[in-house]
């Protein structure tokens, strides 16, 4: 239906245990699992699979976001939702997995001391290589398609998450992310710079 095909599992255990012999392209987790927690499962997701994870969950807080996206989640979709609006933002997810693939086998060219390589998800920084994950590959890809201009907060949504409407919080969440992994003091960033009340910007020279 709808062109996905779903499997459904109530547990942690049910859902480790479907995949040992299943895969995945995208996984749609609530933070309520009976007496279990859905966030210690997206972190037990996070150590085997780079698959997308979009937390689903009647729970409206900005910790409970805040928490789902430093844990390694792609999204936060609030209850109640539109099956219209879940069913974009799975294949938004789903469309830029492919994306990845096709782009497999081909690099960026370098430019100075900073390269990507769309074949592993990765990037290298003065010599040393950095893997990342699905979205902060996006991201990254997205700011170095841009180099040296400025990337509006706007376009960052619409081209990384296929929506203009996300919240600043995620952005941050995964820009923090990205600077943790590739610049030596995410404080003090040489690479990803801010622009107050605009977006950001990826200097490489």
């Amino acid at each position: 239906m709808f062109g996905v095909t779903c499997a459904i599992a109530s547990t942690s255990e049910e859902c480790l245990s479907f995949l040992e012999n299943n895969t995945a392209d995208i996984f749609l987790l609530d933070i309520n699992l009976g007496n279990e927690s859905g966030f210690a499962l997206c972190k037990t997701l996070r150590e085997k699979y780079d698959t997308p994870i979009l937390f689903i969950s009647a729970r409206q807080s900005d910790d409970d976001v805040l928490v789902a996206l430093n844990i390694g989640g792609d999204d936060y979709i609030k209850k109640p939702y539109t099956l219209s609006v879940l069913l974009a933002k799975v294949k938004v997810q789903l469309k830029r997995l492919e994306a990845v693939k096709q782009l497999s086998g081909t690099k960026e060219a370098p430019t100075e001391n900073f390269t990507v390589d769309p074949a592993t998800m990765s990037c290298t920084v003065e010599g040393h290589v950095v893997n990342l994950k699905s979205k902060e590959f996006a991201l990254l890809s997205c700011l170095y398609e841009h180099r040296n201009t400025i990337v509006t907060k706007e376009k960052l949504f619409d081209e990384v998450w296929g929506d203009s409407f996300y919240s600043d919080s995620t952005l941050n969440v995964h820009i923090r992310r990205l600077r943790e992994k590739i610049e030596e003091d995410p404080n003090e960033p040489r690479f990803i710079k801010t622009i107050w009340g605009t977006g950001y910007i990826l200097e490489t020279n």
